[in-house]
């Protein structure tokens, strides 16, 4: 499992340093924006399980990148406070924001209170990733996107879902019954060879790295990675 990734949302690099520095004590990563804009597009981009949001952004305010923030998702969003915006801030529980954190704050503080945050919603716990990577074949598993070279490839429900298991158990071979039972659910009663077939169509789609798709004979598949 990879470092725990948030979002900061600040003008101020004062403040993103500071913010910076105690996270990377206690082992997170951070994203940064310095506007709403880019605030929402590294949102849409990326599953953050805790964001901080300064409602004084420019391009976009951070009353509205809330409002959008809060129709995609249940994320815990901290707001940080200037003195001068505090009443905008308070406006922000309404809007649903989880806490406020009012400048100049204490980041050992601030660190504590994320952290009973994470624990909360399970955030701390071991989850799956949600990029999987593999040289050129790239596979977003909260979107549901699959990219090779960069470029998306168009896929049905049921061939992303057989490359999605298989890649997320790399190496480890699995019979046609399984992977019926895990991509089209137990109560298909359809053939075996239904596998065979979207294992041939989902080879051309990701091509040159079909290879990864290894038939094991007189057995099932495995990704071979």
């Amino acid at each position: 499992m990879g470092a725990i990734r948030l979002l900061v949302a600040e003008t101020d690099p004062a403040t993103r340093t500071l913010i910076r520095q105690a996270a990377s004590e206690e082992g997170f990563a951070l994203d940064e924006a310095v506007d709403g804009i880019t605030a929402i597009k590294l949102f849409r981009r990326n599953e953050y399980p805790l964001i901080l949001l300064n409602m004084s952004l420019p391009e976009l305010d951070g009353r509205n990148v809330l409002i959008q923030m809060r129709k995609l998702s249940d994320v815990p969003i901290f707001i940080l406070c200037d003195h001068a915006t505090n009443e905008l801030c308070m406006a922000g529980y309404g809007l649903g924001a989880d806490d406020v954190i009012r400048k100049p704050f204490f980041a050992p503080e601030l660190m504590a209170r994320i952290k009973v945050f994470l624990h909360r919603s399970g955030s701390m716990l071991p989850s799956p990733e949600r990029r999987v990577s593999f040289k050129g074949l790239y596979i977003d598993t909260f979107s549901h996107s699959v990219y090779v070279d960069e470029q998306p490839v168009l896929l049905t429900p049921k061939e992303y879902a057989l490359l999605a298991f298989l890649s997320q158990n790399p190496n480890r071979a699995f019979p046609r019954s399984i992977l019926l039972d895990e991509v089209w659910g137990s109560d298909f009663f359809g053939s075996e060879r239904t596998v065979d077939t979207h294992v041939k169509s989902l080879r051309n789609s990701i091509k040159p790295y079909d290879q990864y798709l290894v038939t094991v004979w007189g057995y099932g598949y495995k990704f071979e990675a």
